[in-house]
């Protein structure tokens, strides 16, 4: 698709950005009193917070982690890997199939939250993690932070992921998938509001917000 029309595309989804923020509103509100899984969510994410602004940026764990995403994202289309580079200056990947997912899927998908989340599931499996609930939040905290700040960070410099499918297209397509991730994540954590609950949230305040632009219009 060329960019002209990505970016009409990009135009009419921006009522499915609003519906989605505020469906993730109150999916947040919500889950506001489950403090034995924020406290530490938090608490982790300020942890990695002080460490970004106070030493020098992990570049290199972040853009291995960069190039791996769309190595996977790669493989998950069907594709394959020719070159894969990663060094604290930056990286590449060379793959045999492309498309705006596998462009952008490292500025929405938190490899590093995926892996914890991963690795602790595997581990109540065969260890019995259960009693350590707390680290993992910690630890998931810490890691989506991590996303956070340094995909900030890049997105601060030309980026050719980005410009390759046009400043619009990309930013609504990275904002929608950080808020799916959020709305699917935070109720699996907390437990207090169901994900088909967010996504009726999501459709409902995406219609409202539809029949409100039609009064306005």
């Amino acid at each position: 698709m060329p960019k002209w029309g990505k970016f009409i595309v990009a135009v009419l989804l921006l009522p499915v950005c609003g519906g989605a923020a505020l469906a993730l509103w109150k999916v947040l509100r919500g889950s506001g009193g489950a403090d034995t899984t924020w406290v530490p969510l938090l608490a982790g994410a300020a942890c990695w917070v002080v460490v970004y602004l106070l030493l020098p940026k992990p570049m290199l764990i972040y853009v291995f982690g960069h190039e791996l995403t769309h190595a996977l994202w790669t493989w998950l289309f069907g594709g394959n890997v020719r070159e894969f580079k990663a060094s604290s200056e930056g990286g590449h990947v060379m793959v045999t199939k492309n498309n705006f997912l596998i462009a952008l899927a490292p500025y929405f998908f938190p490899l590093y939250a995926v892996l914890v989340v991963v690795i602790f599931a595997l581990g109540r499996l065969v260890w019995d993690w259960e009693g350590h609930l707390v680290w993992f939040h910690l630890l998931l905290g810490t890691a989506y932070a991590f996303h956070l700040t340094l995909t900030g960070h890049v997105l601060q410099t030309r980026q050719s992921d980005i410009t390759s499918q046009g400043y619009l297209f990309s930013a609504v397509i990275i904002f929608l998938g950080n808020v799916l991730m959020l709305l699917v994540g935070v109720p699996l954590l907390t437990d207090r509001v169901s994900v088909w609950n967010a996504f009726g949230w999501w459709l409902e305040e995406t219609r409202l917000l539809l029949e409100w632009l039609g009064r306005l219009f």
